[in-house]
């Protein structure tokens, strides 16, 4: 069963780490399933065509190491490398790809639970040089929720990863189209863009904001949003058919935006750069605002 935060607005649904999602790519701690607002679903699912719902996201999960998780290149294929927040996987080829399947050791967790907020604890098992202690706050607030991360790195070797939260959102679950604006506090640039898929040309991209003239039905994808620029972590997504308002702001500046996206589904999402060497440790904060608009 999920633990639920709910206030007036606010009702905040997390899978404990060993129920429900047991995929090998997203973070196990304090997995956000869903989220509404004022009784109003502002979350979703990756896919709407999958079998086994508990291999793909949802709500709000974050993920560590998408390009290449912790230990990886040192490992000899059929040993074991760290994925953050999960525990650990086996390499069974040269290559590190986030959407394989991988045998998964999980990682040990503890849970503590009070009325405004769950606090999750990770201890990793001390493999080829790496290990680390993660602790993941959610808490929730009268119209807002924060996510509190804690990373130490408690083994030899340097940890230089980086951290996102998959943000699959869909406002009162109204398709992506012509009633959504997504803002950034930055402009775009897009002759900068690592990659850029767009193939019905349904998404718009203005000066600082992405708009839509219709419903896409292929996935949309734009990396690198800044051009490399370290901007503020900061997103606002506006649905004018239903009044509501969702934003992030992490308490961190970012050279690394994407979005990603389908015709159900939309996701922004600021990357946190991590370099710790032994014994460091390093803490950031996640917080989603929910309103409606005046």
């Amino acid at each position: 069963m999920p633990y639920i935060l709910k206030n007036n607005n606010l009702e905040i649904e997390i899978d404990y780490p060993n129920e429900n999602y047991n995929f090998s790519r997203f973070d196990w701690t304090g997995k956000i399933t869903k989220v509404k607002f004022q009784d109003l679903p502002v979350s979703t699912f990756e896919t709407t065509n999958c079998e086994n719902e508990h291999i793909y996201g949802k709500g709000f999960y974050n993920e560590f190491g998408i390009d290449t998780a912790l230990g990886f290149e040192d490992t000899d294929v059929g040993g074991w490398f760290h994925k953050i927040g999960v525990g650990l996987l086996r390499k069974d080829d040269n290559e590190y790809q986030f959407s394989k399947k991988y045998d998964i050791k999980p990682a040990k967790f503890e849970i503590t639970n009070d009325s405004n907020k769950t606090i999750m604890l990770c201890n990793s098992e001390s493999v080829n040089g790496y290990s680390y202690f993660l602790k993941k706050e959610i808490e929730i607030h009268e119209n807002s929720f924060s996510i509190k991360y804690f990373l130490k790195n408690t083994g030899q070797k340097d940890i230089i990863t980086d951290e996102y939260t998959h943000n699959f959102i869909a406002l009162n679950n109204d398709m992506i189209g012509t009633n959504y604006i997504l803002k950034f506090p930055f402009d775009l640039k897009t002759k900068l863009f690592n990659e850029t898929v767009n193939t019905e040309q349904k998404v718009n991209i203005c000066k600082n904001e992405f708009s839509f003239n219709d419903s896409p039905n292929d996935p949309f994808f734009f990396s690198n949003l800044s051009g490399n620029e370290n901007v503020d972590s900061k997103w606002e997504l506006l649905n004018i058919q239903n009044n509501i308002g969702i934003s992030e702001i992490g308490d961190f500046k970012t050279n690394k935006i994407n979005l990603w996206g389908w015709k159900h589904v939309i996701s922004p999402e600021l990357f946190f750069n991590i370099f710790l060497k032994r014994n460091q440790s390093t803490e950031w904060t996640r917080t989603y605002n929910v309103y409606k608009i005046k």
